[in-house]
């Protein structure tokens, strides 16, 4: 392309981004619906083991192969791997991946925007849990109103996205990533004080090891490379856009930290409400769009939390989306050279078409099943359980085996300016570690 690509404008605006990329619907919808199906604290504590040991490896592996090659995923294994076709499926795996993340994505951020709309008119207040549970099971069997959802949000994550990358995602991320930290220490706080709260925290927080079985285990990789963006092309993208003088190793720990740090304040928000007001801790969608009105209607100024909450969390999934739909959109620029604004509407629009879908295939009685799942159910085990697990895999091999190990080092070290004692752990993590313990996660997926 003759233009000049765009790269962030700061180191904050690296970690805002990066972060935002991460921390959204999958923190605070998704981790606590995968800790409460799978025992609560024994659950949270195989996801930090993970995080440590292979997401913060593997994040830095996706960003050294985005800035050392300087483009897409696919581009940037054929310029890292020349004359070798097989590599450049791993990048058309993560542009796939991502699109299909997105369908599904779009569908709960459609519920987001929803109930953020239902905040507005002070919909939620004096309703009981039933009334709510009604309200969102309604919600699935309607066609216009999450069509209609999710389109605003697809409509809001095209314009961000063709504003550009200092314009549109850096300077969103800058702004609302703090704002949504302070909500949930909050919110936070507030549910500590509810009646009941203590189990919750318990449940959470108190691990249980005799719950940790290979179901767990699999699980927790899937929500790690989930929340995280691990294997989806989106940190190879903005690893693309980052400069060669900052430091990935710093960025990648401060992404993880804030990730897990929201996924821990989402659980305290949400665990201690859910065992106040009854709820099962692994009742899934309930706990984000049941148990939280219901905690807002017990505050004091509930309305406005309410309000500002599902505003953020909008807000958040948008973060998320637009790192997203960047994989495609980056790709179709510079592999088939279309300009931003035509690769976004495509993109678009193929997202908001099998997103219809998805939301569609949740009606009671649905024809729309494949393998005997809901397209909304199918989209997310293959991308959660196998896509982005076989993309994790392959990068790490491809880092650790393919990529020369000076390559390797002049990224991480920025060329010999940065002294990184940890180097040598983390390319042997990398080299055999990750590769190992993914493959027997993987295998163990396939047998069952």
């Amino acid at each position: 392309m003759s233009s000049i690509k765009e790269s962030f404008g700061s180191k904050f605006g690296i970690i805002a981004a990066a972060a935002g990329s991460a921390i959204g619907l999958g923190n605070i919808y998704r981790f606590p619906c995968e800790a409460g199906a799978n025992g609560g604290g024994a659950f949270f504590i195989v996801y930090l083991t993970i995080v440590l040991l292979m997401g913060l490896p593997l994040m830095l592996s996706e960003f050294i192969i985005g800035r050392r090659s300087g483009k897409n995923p696919v581009g940037a294994f054929q310029a890292l791997a020349p004359g070798s076709k097989g590599w450049g499926i791993i990048g058309y795996l993560g542009v796939i991946g991502s699109f299909l993340i997105m369908a599904f994505y779009c569908t709960v951020a459609g519920w987001t925007i929803d109930a953020l709309g239902k905040s507005i008119i002070n919909y939620y207040h004096g309703l009981d849990k039933n009334a709510i549970l009604g309200d969102f099971n309604n919600l699935m069997n309607e066609s216009w109103q999450p069509i209609l959802s999710e389109g605003i949000f697809v409509f809001l994550t095209a314009f961000i996205i063709i504003k550009g990358v200092t314009k549109g995602i850096e300077k969103y991320s800058k702004i609302l990533m703090p704002i949504l930290l302070g909500i949930l220490i909050i919110l936070g706080i507030k549910s500590l004080t509810l009646e009941g709260a203590s189990e919750g925290i318990s449940f959470f927080l108190k691990p249980d090891f005799s719950k940790i079985t290979g179901k767990v285990l699999i699980s927790a990789l899937g929500q790690a490379f989930f929340s995280l963006s691990l294997g989806m092309g989106c940190l190879i993208t903005y690893g693309s856009y980052i400069a060669k003088n900052d430091n990935l190793t710093s960025t990648a720990f401060a992404v993880c930290i804030s990730d897990t740090l929201i996924a821990v304040l989402a659980g305290i928000v949400i665990f201690p409400a859910a065992f106040s007001f009854g709820i099962r801790p692994e009742a899934g969608n309930e706990l984000a769009f049941v148990t939280l009105p219901m905690l807002f209607d017990q505050m004091t100024g509930g309305y406005f939390f309410c309000l500002i909450f599902f505003l953020l969390l909008t807000i958040a999934a948008l973060t998320s989306s637009i790192s997203l739909m960047e994989v495609p959109v980056l790709f179709l620029t510079e592999q088939m050279h279309l300009s931003r604004k035509k690769a976004t509407i495509y993109s678009a629009i193929g997202v908001f078409v099998l997103c219809v879908l998805s939301s569609e295939s949740l009606h009671d009685g649905t024809p729309l099943k494949l393998f005997g799942l809901n397209i909304f159910s199918l989209l997310d085990t293959l991308t959660s359980k196998f896509l982005l697990t076989i993309c994790g895999l392959t990068t790490v091999i491809f880092v650790g085996w393919k990529l020369k190990k000076e390559h390797f080092y002049d990224e991480y070290t920025n060329s010999g300016t940065v002294n990184m004692g940890l180097r040598k752990i983390i390319y042997f993590i990398i080299k055999f570690l990750a590769p190992v313990a993914i493959t027997v996660i993987l295998i163990t997926q396939f047998i069952k």
